[in-house]
């Protein structure tokens, strides 16, 4: 089976931790004995002169074709017209696409296209299914839905790339009916959870763990891109009514200055750790030392840290968003709670008082291993292309 995955979110020399977990599922699907796989990592760029402007050059100077982590990956171009939004995205995607999808099918005639995230990625992949007379599927992950799907300018695209797909993917069974809310057709939508690298997110001494990244207390993290939607304000906030806490933040984004900010002026500065963008092998030490991760997001699909944390035998905090319930659903997994710093705060002393068995914890998510996604992918794909040939 030769795929074809087309994703926005991917890492590249510069962003080596964005869109890992996309990453992690390519390797996973390319490892697959019957599987022959390339990776086409589109990148927007402005019209000149604005494509000279620093922020940019580290796109302009990706290699158009590199190995990366033993995956022949594609990284192209195609032009991004600021003042009109993301409106005109999909077609200049498609229209940079398609001489270069052309050239590869010389060599790599590709039977499916598996697109990795709703927009502009799962229009322009239908687009270009319909040129080259392959299967689509595309994989929905949350804000691609919940921001894309209602906005003004984008979400006749999105409805209309649901309805045209051959087979549609959700990471959880709440987006899989946001997905139905927006006309999609729901016999076509499968949820497919994400995994967690088992061997890396493990249950260790919490102590020595923590004593080897010198905090000493109770220690929360809380993982995602620092902007408002995920709620790392709100977990600052709480931390006023955490006796003794050190709260760890693990992202990069916009609103690291006004976290800071924040964190003064609550008088909790010192207790915060800002850590920035981490590896996997970083991020897995701190879940495996912290007695809770935190995450109250105002929206989410399923969000990999829920997973990762669980694993580590770490309880969760959550909003009630996306699908926070699929996963915790026992007070051994963690709390849901509402987006509020007295919630929080009672949420996780609650936890800090009365913390769940380690090994309980990572039971919840025992079946969610990359091997269980590898086989779903699989056979939906398969599928899919058996489906197209009948």
């Amino acid at each position: 089976m030769r795929v074809l995955t087309l994703s926005t979110l991917y890492p590249d020399r510069h962003r080596p931790v964005f869109g890992t977990f996309v990453e992690r599922q390519t390797l996973g699907l390319a490892a697959h004995p019957d599987v022959d796989l390339r990776v086409v990592v589109p990148r927007a760029l402005p019209p000149f002169p604005v494509s000279r402007l620093s922020r940019y050059q580290a796109i302009a100077q990706l290699p158009l074709h590199e190995d990366w982590n033993g995956l022949s990956v594609y990284r192209p171009r195609f032009l991004h017209l600021p003042k009109f939004g993301a409106r005109y995205d999909v077609m200049m995607m498609v229209r940079a696409l398609i001489p270069l999808l052309t050239r590869v099918r010389t060599n790599f005639a590709f039977d499916v296209i598996d697109a990795e995230y709703f927009f502009p990625d799962g229009p322009a992949a239908v687009a270009l299914g319909k040129h080259f007379g392959v299967p689509v599927s595309i994989k929905a992950r949350g804000s691609d839905i919940h921001l894309w799907g209602a906005r003004a300018d984008t979400a006749h695209q999105v409805r209309a790339a649901g309805r045209a797909a051959d087979g549609l993917l959700a990471v959880s069974a709440a987006l899989k009916a946001d997905m139905v809310a927006l006309g999609m057709p729901e016999a076509r939508i499968k949820v497919h959870y994400t995994g967690a690298d088992m061997a890396l997110f493990a249950v260790k001494d919490r102590d020595q763990a923590k004593a080897a990244l010198g905090v000493a207390g109770p220690l929360f993290v809380s993982i995602g891109t620092l902007n408002t939607r995920k709620g790392h304000d709100l977990v600052i906030a709480a931390l006023k009514s955490i006796p003794n806490a050190t709260l760890a933040l693990i992202g990069t984004g916009p609103s690291r200055w006004a976290l800071e900010g924040l964190a003064a002026e609550c008088d909790v500065a010192e207790r915060v750790r800002f850590l920035g963008g981490l590896g996997r092998t970083d991020v897995a030490a701190w879940l495996a030392a912290a007695d809770v991760m935190a995450l109250v997001s105002a929206s989410e699909g399923l969000a990999n840290a829920w997973v990762e944390a669980l694993a580590s035998g770490t309880p969760v905090v959550s909003s009630d968003v996306g699908g926070a319930r699929e996963l915790i659903n026992t007070t051994v997994a963690g709390q849901i709670t509402a987006r509020d710093p007295s919630a929080i705060a009672t949420a996780i002393n609650a936890i800090l008082a009365a913390p769940p068995p380690r090994d309980a914890v990572r039971a919840t998510v025992a079946k969610m291993t990359w091997d269980a996604n590898t086989a779903a992918l699989y056979a939906h794909l398969r599928s899919l292309i058996s489906d197209a040939g009948s």
